[in-house]
């Protein structure tokens, strides 16, 4: 299995020639690729999922399913595209990929603004992206991603999440809001928080084998 992170919080992973596509978002580029089986997003912001996105690579890869909490649902059905909905504790399989989700909700803002569904993704009992939450998911996990930065992040408990989870291998993601200096810093933490894991840095477009 190998995961090609795009900007910000877009993935693709790909097993045996199959795809999974997770988070969308209008921060990343036009995601271009065929053979995707799913499409899985974890909360509604546009910075994770844009209907543009998802349309094109349906038009792509017109056999593919959309799987997202029912916050995505309702704001995706506005644009005519169907998802399956997913939260906290359910298990997919799709093509190759074994799909286990979790948590619920988005990491809070602020108080003015509403808290949104969010539900992170462990793909193959491996990598889990989390979306925008701390959720632990309470098993082991190989490779983390790890939000960066964000409106809702606090460095100190990025790390102490990261400490938590515990995986063997962590990336960053989510880092559209940080400047060069501002991610060196973010990423400086989450190699300590990590302890004796490893922080690997993908650019745009890099992959990891996992």
């Amino acid at each position: 299995m190998e995961v090609t992170k795009l900007e910000h919080a877009c993935q693709v992973v790909t097993s045996g020639g199959a795809r999974l596509v997770i988070d969308p978002g209008g921060f990343t580029r036009p995601v271009d690729v065929t053979g995707v089986v799913a499409v899985v997003v974890t909360h509604e912001h546009p910075d994770h999922v844009t209907p543009e996105q998802v349309r094109g690579i349906l038009d792509r890869n017109p056999g593919a399913v959309v799987l997202g909490p029912a916050g995505v649902a309702a704001a995706l059905a506005e644009d005519g595209i169907d998802v399956a909905v997913v939260t906290d504790g359910d298990h997919r399989e799709v093509g190759p990929f074994a799909l286990d989700f979790h948590g619920s909700r988005h990491n809070v803002i602020h108080a003015s603004v509403p808290v949104v569904d969010n539900t992170g993704v462990l793909v193959d009992g491996r990598l889990f992206h989390p979306g925008d939450a701390y959720t632990v998911p309470g098993v082991p996990v190989e490779v983390l991603a790890a939000p960066v930065g964000a409106p809702w992040l606090k460095v100190a408990e990025m790390m102490d999440w990261i400490a938590a989870v515990a995986p063997q291998r962590a990336y960053p993601i989510h880092e559209a809001t940080l400047s060069d200096v501002g991610f060196a810093m973010h990423t400086d933490r989450q190699r300590q928080a990590i302890g004796d894991g490893e922080l690997v840095v993908l650019q745009p477009g890099e992959s990891l084998t996992i």
